[in-house]
């Protein structure tokens, strides 16, 4: 595998490609899921694999990746959307006025905590970007379609609204921004629009 995950050095994040994974999988079916459930439905699609030798750790891994992606994903759809993340109580749902008052990120939750720092994935640093940019390719196939292979860094910032002065974190905060903009599961979204994106996100990374 080529390396190919972008590290924000500031405080050690990772993109971590199962969000938009699971957005599609949450947003095509209503049921409630449990993240075991989550990880045999992404690894019947190819988007998730076997990640260490020893079985507790590939189970470990396998949950932590999954738990990190539904945080990040409940930030991005809040308001608009609530993402209910409990480990045998999974749902996303369209927050109601009888439902609002419920639905409000808890930011010092323990859990949420320590599912947001890498560093609790007792991996070292190689080991996790070479683990992660196999679901990203994952997901570049399950996408579909033929790769930009024209586009460049420039186009790619230009495509992002970026000068070529963007920071890392400008560039990873505008491609959620986007992404979620051009989602094809979403309203404003377009399946073309949003694997253009993902390309420029690739060569951005």
């Amino acid at each position: 595998m080529t390396e190919n995950t972008n590290i924000d050095n500031a405080n050690g994040e990772f993109e971590n490609p199962l969000v938009w994974s699971l957005f599609e999988v949450l947003q095509e079916s209503k049921q409630v899921w449990k993240v075991h459930t989550l990880s045999t439905h992404l690894m019947e699609k190819g988007l998730l694999n076997h990640l260490d030798e020893n079985p507790e750790k590939d189970l470990f891994k396998r949950n932590f990746l999954i738990m990190n992606a539904l945080y990040q994903l409940q930030s991005e759809l809040y308001p608009e959307q609530w993402l209910q993340v409990e480990s045998m109580n999974i749902l996303l749902f369209q927050v109601s006025k009888t439902t609002e008052a419920e639905c409000v990120i808890d930011k010092t939750h323990p859990l949420r905590e320590y599912y947001l720092d890498w560093s609790n994935y007792q991996a070292n640093e190689d080991e996790v970007k070479r683990l992660l940019n196999e679901f990203w390719s994952s997901y570049r196939r399950y996408l579909g379609g033929n790769s930009i292979k024209t586009m460049d860094r420039h186009q790619a910032l230009k495509l992002f609204g970026l000068s070529e002065s963007a920071t890392s974190k400008e560039i990873r905060r505008q491609w959620r921004k986007l992404g979620m903009k051009h989602h094809p599961d979403r309203e404003t979204g377009d399946a073309n629009t949003f694997r253009i994106m993902c390309e420029a996100w690739n060569i951005l990374r």
